[in-house]
């Protein structure tokens, strides 16, 4: 009988891209997807520990699973990614119904290592240790995958992180900053291309210092993202995540001089407050910052600008805060991610206990925070009303069949009725902006301007 499976990911674009490359082993291995744990014979929960919410959802949902396996005893559960390789034996401890745990080095070890414990009668666990690379494991481009969209991919593009953010757990389980070879990389693109992908998004903890570690010279990321945009196929590129410190002049010029290259950058400033970015260990002030931002808009016209921020950094005060209200309303972010600070074990941050901010004092400072995002963020949306913007099909919106969803080249999210059949995703359809919100855009169809010229998704197929 085939053995069913299911994967639940936790946490970023890499963590979603290891996904895809443990159902692909998991297909190769002859099982096949389900969409409910009720169904599975196997379940890989995929972590990430960059947030404590994310602790609580993963032995949340173990507390679930365990009653499941209970009334099937046959069934397996793995867990693999960061929290993972953060907690180690604490997982097995803690939840002796998991079968089989793996860390971020591994991932090519996951059907093995489930078969070993089906052999054993018991519990296996390998963790490979993250200061050790074995290029084989940290890029696993030859392992299987299985992309659920055709039309776009996550392309690794480097692995770890050489920075020292005081809040940042990622380089003690991603391991140290390193490349991945620039010719591997655009003949996977190629590769994409000629299989029907026609966006790729290149991934990497600070992808603005690529290449650093291969050559004295380079390959820099500015020769990488210029490579990957001359694939004949690929209509889009983009990438995340990349360092402000790291920004340079070279790389807001491929971007503006790359017809491919998305009119879009994620560029992550976590606090408006020189004295925080100081504790934090960023590398950059926040005058610094907005003259970067500056410099990319004013070469690359009708750029999108999102972010990231952490409310609530150990030490932070009004002041503080106020100043990151200041920048946030000058940078004028077409949207952000906001987080309330979560220290993680093992980061400097967390050892600030003394400065913790009161949780009445996060909420209030959240919740202003979002207003002035909210409002930067309509703005910029009301004016694109009347323009017409190309936009690649994802398919029905979630609420209504009747009216598509896709994504504009600044990666905002457009609904727009349809008469008739869908455009299919992959398509792509010029759409007129008639309205907007803070979160999304609405629109008309004007015409479907490319048909999806992808093949017609193979379950396992190598990269």
């Amino acid at each position: 009988m085939t053995r069913t499976y299911l994967i639940r990911t936790f946490g970023c674009q890499m963590n979603v891209h290891d996904s895809e490359r443990l159902a692909g082993l998991l297909e190769a291995d002859g099982m096949v997807a389900v969409d409910d744990a009720e169904k599975a014979d196997v379940v890989v929960l995929n972590t990430c520990c960059i947030r404590e919410n994310a602790d609580n959802k993963l032995y949340g949902t173990l507390g679930h699973l365990k009653s499941l396996k209970d009334r099937h005893p046959g069934m397996q559960i793995a867990v693999g990614g960061c929290l993972a390789q953060k907690d180690r034996e604490v997982i097995q401890a803690r939840a002796p119904q998991v079968d089989a745990v793996f860390g971020t080095h591994n991932v090519a070890r996951a059907a093995e290592l489930l078969h070993e414990a089906a052999a054993s009668g018991g519990a296996v666990m390998e963790i490979l240790d993250e200061t050790v690379f074995d290029e084989e494991r940290a890029f696993p481009s030859a392992l299987p995958v299985r992309r659920e969209l055709p039309y776009t991919a996550w392309v690794t593009i480097q692995m770890g992180c050489d920075n020292a953010c005081a809040f940042c757990i990622v380089p003690a389980v991603r391991g140290r900053e390193i490349s991945r070879p620039f010719d591997e990389i655009v003949d996977e693109v190629r590769g994409l291309a000629d299989a029907g992908t026609v966006e790729v998004t290149l991934l990497g903890q600070n992808v603005n210092s690529y290449g650093r570690d291969l050559t004295r010279r380079g390959p820099l990321f500015a020769q990488l993202l210029r490579a990957v945009g001359e694939v004949d196929g690929i209509r889009r590129v983009r990438f995340t995540s990349p360092h402000p410190k790291d920004l340079r002049p070279e790389t807001i010029s491929a971007m503006a001089e790359s017809p491919a290259a998305c009119e879009h950058l994620h560029l992550p400033v976590q606090s408006g407050s020189d004295r925080v970015l100081a504790l934090m260990h960023r590398g950059y002030t926040a005058a610094r910052y907005l003259e970067r931002l500056a410099a990319a808009r004013a070469a690359f016209p009708d750029l999108a600008v999102t972010t990231d921020i952490i409310v609530g950094f150990p030490g932070e005060t009004d002041g503080d805060f106020e100043r990151t209200l200041e920048l946030a309303a000058e940078a004028a972010y077409d949207s952000a991610y906001t987080f309330v600070f979560s220290p993680r074990p093992g980061t400097q941050a967390a050892e600030m206990t003394g400065r913790f901010v009161a949780p009445e004092a996060i909420a209030d400072r959240f919740e202003r925070l979002k207003i002035v995002l909210e409002r930067s963020a309509l703005g910029r949306h009301q004016a694109r009303i009347g323009r017409i913007e190309d936009v690649l099909v994802e398919g029905p919106s979630k609420k209504d069949p009747s009216v598509a969803s896709g994504r504009t080249r600044q990666n905002k999210l457009v609904h727009f009725p349809v008469d008739g059949a869908l455009p299919a995703a992959g398509s792509f359809a010029d759409v007129r902006i008639t309205g907007s919100a803070a979160h999304f855009l609405r629109g008309e169809l004007v015409a479907i301007t490319a048909r999806p010229r992808h093949k017609p998704r193979i379950p396992v197929a190598a990269v």
